[in-house]
């Protein structure tokens, strides 16, 4: 028996548990910063193990964070999709560089995510008032390298390859 066949599991357990941290409430004062967790986490498996996942994956996830935060299906979909795309694209480049500069590039990417959820919302018709709603974007670039390395360790440790 494959050990590494038994240890999908732990994949998904990550994403389901950047679900939860994507919609779990927080106080208004940081609201505003939280950071992309989905994607960081989808970006992870997706930069480390790309034959595991991939477009059709994000595309899923991204339409169940729509459902859990209630917003128009696809909204959280669409964004993801070019986000996994964008990565894939780069991957065997991303894998080479160093953290802080896989994080400056992540800045870049996540940042297009958050102008295709900006035009989203807009054609909603709630578009936000200010550029605030770029904030979660170098936090999220901030945060890489901490989800990057809990990821990893958490990859050795279950063997997933």
């Amino acid at each position: 028996m494959n050990p590494r066949a038994n240890n999908g599991w732990v994949i998904w357990v990550t994403l389901l548990f950047a679900l939860v941290l994507s919609v779990a409430p927080l106080p208004d004062s940081i609201e505003l910063g939280r950071p992309l967790w989905l994607a960081l986490f989808v970006v992870y498996w997706v930069l480390t193990l790309p034959h595991r996942g991939g477009l059709g994956a994000a595309f899923a996830l991204g339409l169940m964070l729509d459902v859990l935060s209630g917003t128009l299906f696809g909204q959280n979909g669409l964004p993801l999709l070019l986000i996994v795309f964008l990565v894939l694209s780069l991957q065997q480049r991303l894998r080479m560089f160093p953290l802080w500069q896989q994080s400056m590039v992540l800045l870049i990417i996540l940042g297009l995510g958050q102008l295709v959820q900006l035009w989203l919302n807009t054609l909603a018709g709630n578009r936000p008032p200010t550029l605030l709603f770029l904030v979660p974007v170098p936090v999220s670039a901030l945060l890489w390298p901490w989800v990057f390395i809990s990821l990893q360790w958490l990859r050795r440790r279950f063997q997933i390859y």
